[in-house]
């Protein structure tokens, strides 16, 4: 029998959000009886005509409407675009009316992730805004406690409200010490949660 999973669903453009999604998997996977789950959206074109290949050509695969389904906890993560989440992401969870209607997500844990060029580039109310459509599935959203020391200490990203990075003007900087650290909190205590509500 599989073992339950936590999702961790992003888009990245430039990488960093696909490196936060790793640590977070890290930190799911130092939970006992929960494994963590990468999965990507597809970008999406203002061209009609343009469609992705059914399987991109690196990274995680595309998310099934059964991935998102059969999870026991959900990480989302999009870089930051004007204050929101990108639009592949949005496009993506608009089409979930599905799971909706059935309340296949009620009560599931679920935590937000982000990056932004700058310190204050938008990355909070990218958190919450992603939060939005997760809380009208009916999931509980999680931050991370400031138990968590990393959030005092940081001086890139990292919030209550979920881990975040600074990938600066070029979008090429590593993730920091702190920033792994609350990565892989958040990624361990979504794996808690979610076996707590199983």
């Amino acid at each position: 029998m599989s073992l339950p999973y936590v999702l961790i669903l992003y888009y990245s453009r430039h990488g960093s959000i696909a490196g936060m999604a790793r640590e977070l998997a890290r930190g799911v996977e130092q939970v006992a009886g929960i494994e963590a789950r990468l999965r990507t959206v597809p970008p999406v074109s203002t061209v009609c005509e343009t469609t992705a290949p059914a399987v991109p050509e690196t990274g995680a695969v595309y998310c099934t409407e059964e991935d998102l389904r059969a999870c026991a906890g959900l990480l989302l993560g999009s870089p930051t675009r004007f204050g929101n989440m990108a639009a592949p992401m949005k496009y993506f969870l608009d089409s979930t009316s599905s799971l909706w209607l059935s309340g296949a997500l009620i009560d599931k844990p679920a935590g937000t992730f982000t990056s932004t060029s700058s310190q204050h580039g938008g990355q909070e109310t990218t958190l919450m805004t992603m939060a939005l459509p997760l809380l009208h599935h009916g999931m509980i959203w999680a931050g991370i406690p400031y138990s968590n020391a990393a959030l005092n200490t940081t001086r890139e990203g990292g919030t209550p409200y979920g881990a975040t990075h600074v990938a600066g003007m070029r979008g090429n900087s590593d993730l920091t010490p702190d920033e792994i650290t609350l990565c892989r909190a958040q990624g361990a205590r979504i794996a808690q949660l979610a076996l707590k509500l199983l």
